[in-house]
């Protein structure tokens, strides 16, 4: 394994003015056999801040992701959304966090109203709550040209947008995004951003990309991982921007991994 410099120095005081942690990541580790996924990542994300996760294929970010989020457990460490361990407390935790896992899964046969509808009442969502719940995420994630198509039949766009309208349906306090703008054209990454960017003035979010672009657009914050191991975690300021920011993840990230995280 490469012996990567220390995460930046000024990263906490410069990224956590002092706001509720809502999500923790304590030392988490993910060994598969002899192979290490990630080892000893630590980070936090407060109230209100959007987070950029970058790294290469293979770095680790998928399955940091799924350690956050309780849908894999950690070999070693603790994740905790909102103050809540996702160890101990792991179904009062869900219910303060949205998740789109990468190339999340749904059912082809269902169209996006009925996948959310069922998605909603798994959740205790019933009633006037859930027709403004649904009324709002056909909006915001511009599903209404296909909310009653089968969802085997849409684009990779359009799926992607529907797995965004489940991570939203409940108001989550916290949004954990794997590639969120994956297979959206222009248009519709325009629309993605746009809303990452509401909602960030309102939620937690961290969101992995390999779009440094849209680290610009919507984000504050950049925390890099390369082979397991957090290798950066400051302001976007602090990486620069456009040709400057790209040369400094190529110099952190130099390690092509061959297994996908």
């Amino acid at each position: 394994m490469a012996d990567h410099a220390a995460p930046a120095a000024s990263s906490v005081a410069q990224t956590n003015p002092g706001g509720r942690l809502m999500i923790e990541a304590d030392g988490l580790s993910k060994h598969f056999g002899n192979f290490i996924a990630c080892e000893d990542v630590t980070f936090s994300v407060p109230v209100g801040q959007v987070a950029a996760f970058l790294g290469p294929n293979g770095a680790g970010k998928s399955t940091t992701m799924k350690l956050l989020t309780g849908f894999l457990a950690p070999t070693h460490g603790e994740a905790r959304i909102a103050g809540l361990s996702m160890r101990e407390e792991r179904i009062a935790a869900a219910e303060r966090l949205g998740y789109l896992p990468e190339n999340g899964p749904l059912y082809n046969e269902m169209t996006p109203l009925g996948l959310l509808k069922y998605a909603g009442k798994a959740r205790g969502m019933e009633g006037g709550r859930l027709r403004e719940r649904l009324d709002y995420v056909a909006d915001k994630c511009a599903l209404q040209s296909v909310w009653q198509k089968q969802i085997g039949k849409l684009s990779r766009g359009y799926r992607q947008r529907v797995g965004m309208a489940q991570a939203l349906l409940h108001d989550p306090d916290v949004l954990i995004l794997d590639e969120p703008t994956s297979g959206l054209d222009p248009n519709q990454l325009h629309i993605a951003r746009g809303l990452i960017r509401e909602l960030g003035q309102s939620k937690t979010i961290l969101l992995s990309t390999h779009i440094l672009q849209e680290v610009e657009a919507v984000c504050s914050r950049v925390i890099v991982i390369d082979e397991g191991r957090l290798v950066f975690d400051g302001s976007v300021d602090d990486l620069g921007h456009r040709e400057e920011m790209e040369r400094r993840f190529r110099e952190m990230t130099t390690t092509q991994a061959a297994v996908v995280a």
